[in-house]
């Protein structure tokens, strides 16, 4: 698991390979990210958008930027927690992301929370664990 903590936010990631909808022939490859995001701030925060750095093994770079995280917005107050899967489709059987979120205080503060660099990796030990249904 990668971690890290940015004003007060801790972003945790679990990566998987998603074997059973990858076709590696037509170079396919999917891979499953799930992502908890804590508050640890003494006051509530919101999760306002966010924005993807991704890099093939080729070195190909994408960036995607949006409003929240799998269509939501979430507001977390002191200790909450919150927690989702996405996914991630590459043409190579390894690559990276990478990113941050773009979050609101109750008080109208805006800041940034870093997520960090993770790895995604096509391999025997990822194929054979079980991630959720894409």
């Amino acid at each position: 698991m990668r971690s890290k903590r940015t004003n007060g936010v801790r972003i945790d990631v679990e990566t998987y390979y998603v074997a059973e909808k990858s076709i590696p022939a037509m170079n396919q490859y999917l891979f499953g990210y799930e992502i908890t995001i804590t508050n640890e701030n003494p006051e509530a925060v919101q999760l306002l958008h966010r924005h993807w750095v991704i890099t093939d093994a080729l070195g190909r770079v994408e960036e995607v930027k949006g409003p929240g995280v799998i269509g939501k917005q979430p507001r977390l107050k002191s200790g909450d927690s919150f927690t989702y899967d996405s996914f991630c489709p590459l043409p190579t059987p390894f690559g990276s992301m990478r990113g941050s979120y773009k979050m609101m205080r109750d008080n109208g503060e805006f800041f940034e929370v870093d997520v960090p660099l993770f790895s995604l990796v096509q391999s025997k030990e990822t194929e054979s664990q079980q991630g959720p249904n894409p």
